[in-house]
């Protein structure tokens, strides 16, 4: 990484700098370091993540509080003052690093103190070995989870807790990913590296159609308005499936590493996150180009949206998990509590509450508008899936195999849930 631009600046409390950097390749990446004014040690490792033309340098003007200064060659802050795209706001106010200035917010204080008597995780047995992905229906009666031993499992949520309803057979290969309906309750569907979908119905708990695709799916999403599923497999190719006849509707292969995959909640827009750090927007249903993102400098691994269509969510390889505003396309905060690439994501109902998870023995989970930490759920292995119910604040979740690297006494196969009452 070479520096291109660096600035100091004299803060009220003392002097504090900060610098730009650009990649080897020359895209260019804010780096924000925030230095401690007095004893010259840095308050957080610098990371490079957000677009140049779309930022603005932070100071740190008296502990806890933050300033608009304007670097040349970068967006003016004049131009941006009065953007809330940037989540920077008024002295004070969150900084895209995700800490506010005052303490925890009302809504923060209020979930940390809910999360204090509902903090007990409860596993459930639901396969024979490790779960690559779990989802709720769109009612949140009802959890979907999908396992490396070729089988799905649906479980039926009862007060606090799970009861298996039924297992899903038939695909001859391991379930990397599956989703609901958006609105139909009764219809989930799987992806498999045995090259097909499957679409399933819990009322017959049979599948109503089963669709071959053309290489090892990884990536599954249902689009909003329920007619199309798009499926991705390991070969970079993304199949649109007309969810009514089960057959293909378009096909495109990229020339990139193509990871997750995901809609627009206005169904009007397709993203692609890839291996080069990159957010890949196509118009729907034309399929067309209309914007490649510098999101992160490494891997981008998964994308999702927030319920309330405000924002969306990606996380990288470089550990990091990044807001992005819809409408403007810009980068609103970074939240940088993780150390490992971030695997998995999701947003509360509410869209107020953000969970990131990775390697890491723990998921984070955060507030979406400043970015403090609200709690954090801790694990015995890697987490590769989070889902929150969609009307209440339980998280459910997925881990490694605890077969003996992690710890033998205990089942492979199970899926957590988080937020159950400590009494239970």
């Amino acid at each position: 990484m070479r520096i291109f631009l660096r600035r100091r600046f004299l803060a009220p409390s003392g002097l504090g700098e900060c610098a730009c950097a650009s990649s080897p390749g020359g895209s260019g990446f804010a780096c924000l370091p925030l230095w401690r004014l007095s004893g010259g040690s840095a308050l957080a490792c610098p990371r490079p993540c957000l677009p140049c033309d779309a930022w603005v340098a932070v100071g740190l003007c008296s502990p806890g509080r933050a300033a608009r200064l304007s670097v040349p060659g970068m967006a003016s802050a004049s131009a941006l003052a009065g953007s809330s795209a940037l989540g920077l706001g008024a002295v004070g106010g969150p900084g895209p690093w995700g800490s506010s200035a005052g303490g925890p917010s009302r809504y923060v204080a209020g979930m940390q103190e809910l999360f204090r008597s509902h903090s007990k995780t409860r596993e459930f047995p639901a396969h024979s070995a490790k779960v690559h992905s779990v989802a709720w229906s769109c009612d949140g009666r009802r959890l979907a989870s999908g396992s490396f031993d070729k089988t799905a499992s649906v479980f039926l949520l009862e007060k606090d807790r799970l009861v298996k309803e039924n297992n899903y057979r038939g695909h001859g290969d391991s379930v990397d990913q599956l989703c609901w309906h958006p609105s139909n309750p009764d219809l989930f569907v799987t992806a498999s590296g045995d090259k097909t979908i499957r679409i399933w119905d819990v009322r017959t708990t049979k599948c109503i159609a089963t669709v071959n695709t053309k290489g090892e799916n990884i990536n599954i999403c249902w689009s909003p308005d329920g007619q199309t599923i798009a499926v991705g497999n390991k070969d970079d190719v993304v199949t649109f499936i007309d969810a009514k006849t089960h057959r293909s509707k378009a096909e495109e292969q990229f020339k990139f590493e193509v990871n997750e995959i995901s809609w627009n909640n206005d169904n009007n827009m397709f993203f692609l996150t890839n291996g080069n750090g990159c957010i890949n927007i196509l118009s729907y249903p034309e399929l067309k180009p209309v914007q490649s993102i510098n999101a992160h400098p490494s891997n981008c691994i998964c994308i999702k949206f927030d319920p309330t269509g405000k924002y969306f969510a990606t996380g990288s390889a470089d550990a990091l998990v990044s807001l992005w505003d819809v409408d403007e396309l810009v980068c609103v905060r970074c939240f940088s509590r993780l150390d490992w690439p971030v695997r998995t994501l999701s947003f509360s109902h509410d869209g107020k509450m953000l969970a990131s998870a990775s390697e890491d023995h723990f998921i984070d989970i955060a507030e979406v508008e400043t970015g403090d930490k609200l709690w954090e759920v801790q694990c015995e292995s890697p987490t590769f899936t989070v889902a929150w119910h969609p009307k209440r604040p339980l998280l459910a979740f997925a881990c490694d195999d605890k077969d003996g690297k992690y710890d033998s006494s205990r089942e492979a196969g199970t899926v957590k849930l988080f937020g159950l009452p400590n009494d239970s």
